[in-house]
């Protein structure tokens, strides 16, 4: 019934939305959490500040 096999996680494949990327990370030997990297695209403008005209 036991195989004996070291537990090796799957390989999961890269998740794309419109904002956000995630990667699994590559396994580290002697650690059970191997991680993922989340990139995010930035969805929000920045304005550079102007000062109101004054009446």
């Amino acid at each position: 019934m036991s195989d004996n096999k070291p537990f090796c996680r799957p390989k999961v494949p890269q998740g794309v939305t419109e904002y956000v990327t995630t990667t699994q990370n590559e396994p580290v030997p002697g650690q059970f959490v191997i991680g993922y990297t989340t990139e995010w695209k930035s969805f929000q403008k920045e304005v550079p500040y102007q000062t109101p005209k004054k009446p």
